[in-house]
């Protein structure tokens, strides 16, 4: 899957607020926006999920227009085909781990079709939620509570699944286990994703794909095969080893270096789009 993203935000706050210009093409099943907090990664997830629009600029996934400024597009979050974990995982403290995961087929009147049904229990067993079906998250460990968040946005069947920093509640241990399950999962079910993560083990586990994000852009892409993980820990040692705290650029021959002073694909930095 191709996704291709170039988007101006501003956003108010003291002195000039912050600006997000974010601009990168990617590929693969598996893109991780990794950077410090306070980057903008968060901010691009909720553009591409429609919970956010930008200023100027343009989504494109897999040759769909999610939102282009100047053709005027903007796909409702509805229609968009995505699936999205929230950091806290956002469960309906009110409603059984069944009901949760059910949420997104709830048809407007009546009740959910024997085949939805079928979906539902099928993805409560594909992430060991059985014993726990009837109970509300308030019962949940910190695992089950994540599984359940997981189950509930895969079952629409979107298109792309977007994780915001989904181990980030979660102990170190449980983690290992939870990015195991995570990536057999969305094999399995053939789903793309794009996260959100500061966590630089997130990288090693799951990048084939990796934008890193400094200051509300994305400065630097790299491409790893999915299995690589000595690439990947390699790349996070130097990383470590040279950030400090400015930007900077990298070494390497399967990269891309992201310059936000570059036009984008619809021109709004030439355009001269600023912040008030």
């Amino acid at each position: 899957m191709k996704f291709e993203i170039d988007i101006f935000k501003c956003l108010p706050g003291k002195g000039e607020g912050f600006v997000l210009r974010a601009q990168f093409a990617a590929t693969g099943c598996a893109v991780v926006l990794f950077g410090p907090s306070g980057a903008g990664k968060t901010l691009t997830l909720q553009t591409i999920a429609g919970l956010l629009k930008p200023d100027a600029g343009a989504i494109c996934i897999d040759g769909t227009v999610l939102f282009d400024a100047e053709a005027g597009v903007d796909l409702p979050a509805g229609r968009r085909g995505v699936g999205y974990v929230f950091q806290e995982y956002a469960l309906f403290p009110h409603l059984s781990v069944w009901d949760n995961v059910a949420f997104g087929l709830q048809p407007v009147w009546g009740r959910l079709a024997r085949q939805q049904r079928r979906r539902v229990d099928d993805l409560i067993a594909r992430f060991g939620l059985a014993d726990v079906a009837a109970l509300k998250p308030e019962a949940l460990s910190g695992g089950q509570k994540q599984r359940t968040a997981l189950a509930r946005a895969l079952a629409p069947a979107p298109r792309i699944l977007l994780l915001d920093e989904p181990f980030g509640a979660l102990d170190p241990l449980l983690r290992v286990r939870m990015r195991a399950e995570l990536r057999h999962v969305l094999e399995s079910l053939n789903t793309p994703m794009i996260m959100v993560t500061h966590d630089t083990d997130d990288i090693a586990a799951l990048a084939e794909t990796l934008v890193v994000y400094e200051r509300g852009q994305a400065v630097d892409i790299r491409r790893f095969a999915p299995e690589d993980r000595e690439a990947k820990q390699h790349w996070v040692a130097d990383y470590i080893r040279q950030f400090k705290g400015e930007p900077h650029e990298y070494e390497g021959a399967d990269h891309t270096t992201c310059q936000a002073r570059r036009s984008g694909c619809h021109g709004w930095a030439a355009a001269g789009v600023v912040c008030d």
